[in-house]
């Protein structure tokens, strides 16, 4: 097979007529030869941290989609189903991701659970990492996100470091806001990227002490804006990744956006392909090929270099997409789950108080980090209820794997004026969270999870929209194009029933996220990620 276009050589940044040939999945020969084509050929592009369960696809059907945008790898950490399955819910990506034509790369999830302030349905100990990073299948630790426990020396958390070394594979790292002399320890225990920067200030110090930032911009946590401008001089050292990206955001595009928007504010189009292209490449030992003689034949066809609209992507010379067409086939899987709890009451979210104030967790457009505000409380017959009119809403965390009173609390800015939402997408153990105008809603909306092992959805009276996922009660069942289209509906009765945040779910599903500052909310609790500590909903 021979392919002609203009051959984009990263490394020595040029651009030259040429033609490729390939034979056996691998490049043969490239060769300069002048002809007509005006198609660009380069490297495919690479996701540099993603949890694929997010965009709630397996790996065989986030496949179909993700080859339309021009991926052909991804660096993946299977974090979320191995909070619900373990080992086994790790070992089921492997699996399912060896059955599609892209190229995953799993890593051994770091923190599951990711604090003993919650229950996941699973834990991954010392052993068990151990275990996983003996196997090929496995290229790097997952992200450290328990860095209290790397800067207090806990036993565990550095056996757990200590693996990888051995086995000589990466580690990545999970640190935001994290400066100063414990940055540096953080570093010297040999964490060696991030991808949680939110500021410039942050992401600067990090690269100058000689880490590697991945330039973050998914559904919820967006910090393209604030980090890219250290592009141009840090681009050997930065990457580009979604860490999550819901099903409907997938279907319009991934890492090529980024490229277009970097190369739209002025920055030159070799440096931003080399941290999409390259730079993940060589951090992670992937088995990715760069466009060069005797590679992987991983590469894209684009019509230009400023919009990098796809025309063609192969992986190992197969053509697995063109023109917006995938030609990733369906596998069959199965649908392993974990959700052991029967129905809710109404009663189980009442909260009999007289507080006059109370802490109130300030959710942030477009942030996974949280504030911490204290509220005048809305009372009624000695309860707190929601507070609809100045936004201070009744949440939720709901135990999935066993029957226990529900932990709740207070947030704002999620704008709802009747019904509530909820989802078992809950990072990171994954039980069901909910945010509600009353608690006949809030009920009703968990009870609608429960009844399908797991999902998100929308409820109002009578009215109620639902994706089921199955799969760990974090994926769905179906393809990606039908599960973005329900994902899309919910989302707009979501926004219906008055959210005014971008993605409400998203955001959502990180309100029980307590390795992220500041408030967040457990199934045990509301916790506060400054001081790693549970704090009463009360303020005195």
């Amino acid at each position: 097979m021979q392919i002609q276009g203009q051959i984009v050589d990263i490394i020595n940044r040029r651009i030259y007529s040429g033609e490729i040939a390939v034979e056996n999945g691998k490049i043969i020969a490239i060769v300069e030869k002048n002809h007509e084509v005006k198609n660009y050929i380069l490297p495919g592009f690479i996701d540099a941290h993603i949890h694929i369960e997010s965009s709630m696809l397996v790996p065989s059907e986030f496949a179909k989609l993700a080859v339309l945008h021009g991926t052909v790898a991804t660096i993946s950490d299977p974090h979320e189903i191995a909070n619900v399955l373990g080992k086994d819910g790790v070992y089921y990506m492997i699996e399912n991701s060896k059955k599609v034509p892209l190229k995953f790369h799993f890593g051994a999830p770091s923190c599951v659970p990711a604090t003993s302030f919650e229950t996941a349905g699973a834990i991954i100990d010392s052993e068990g990492i151990k275990e996983l990073m003996a196997s090929p299948d496995i290229y790097y630790l997952a992200e450290m996100m328990n860095y209290p426990g790397v800067l207090f020396d806990d036993e565990e958390v550095l056996k757990k470091i200590q693996w990888a070394k051995h086995f000589g594979k990466p580690i990545d790292g999970h640190a935001p806001g994290l400066r100063g002399e414990n940055v540096k320890k953080y570093i010297s225990a040999g964490i060696t990227t991030d991808h949680e920067c939110f500021t410039f200030d942050e992401a600067q110090e990090k690269l100058s002490l000689g880490m590697k930032v991945i330039i973050r911009e998914g559904s919820a946590a967006k910090n393209f804006n604030a980090l890219i401008d250290l592009l141009p001089e840090h681009y050997e050292n930065m990457m580009f990744c979604s860490d999550d990206k819901h099903p409907d955001d997938l279907i319009v595009g991934h890492i090529n956006l980024l490229c277009a928007r970097a190369v739209a504010i002025g920055m030159d189009v070799f440096k931003v392909l080399q941290a999409a292209c390259v730079n993940p490449v060589h951090h992670y030992k992937m088995n990715v090929g760069l466009l060069k003689e005797n590679d992987a034949a991983d590469f894209i066809v684009v019509e230009d270099l400023t919009n990098f609209n796809i025309i063609q992507t192969y992986i190992d010379g197969e053509l697995v997409a063109e023109n917006g067409q995938s030609f990733v086939k369906h596998v069959p899987f199965e649908t392993p789950n974990n959700f052991n709890i029967t129905s809710k009451t109404i009663t189980d979210f009442e909260i009999p108080s007289n507080a006059k104030t109370i802490r109130v967790i300030e959710a942030l457009e477009g942030q996974l980090i949280t504030n911490e505000i204290h509220h005048e409380s809305l009372l009624e017959n000695g309860k707190i209820i929601s507070d609809v009119k100045n936004d201070i809403l009744k949440m939720a965390v709901v135990n999935r794997y066993q029957n226990t009173k529900p932990a709740v609390a207070f947030i704002k800015n999620f704008g709802l004026k009747k019904g509530a939402i909820a989802s078992s997408v809950a990072h990171d153990c994954h039980n069901i969270v909910v945010v509600g105008t009353s608690d006949e809603e809030i009920c009703n909306a968990v009870n609608l999870i429960i009844k399908n092992t797991g999902g998100i959805c929308a409820v109002n009276g009578a009215e109620n929209k639902s994706l089921a996922l199955p799969v760990a009660g974090i994926i769905s069942d179906k393809d990606g194009w039908e599960t973005g289209k329900l994902y899309e509906e919910i989302d707009a009765m979501a926004k219906a029933l008055g959210s005014n945040l971008r993605a409400p779910f998203m955001t959502l599903s990180f309100m029980a996220l307590l390795v992220i500052p500041d408030l967040k909310l457990s199934d045990k609790g509301l916790f506060s990620g400054n001081t790693f500590s549970f704090v009463d909903l009360e303020v005195i």
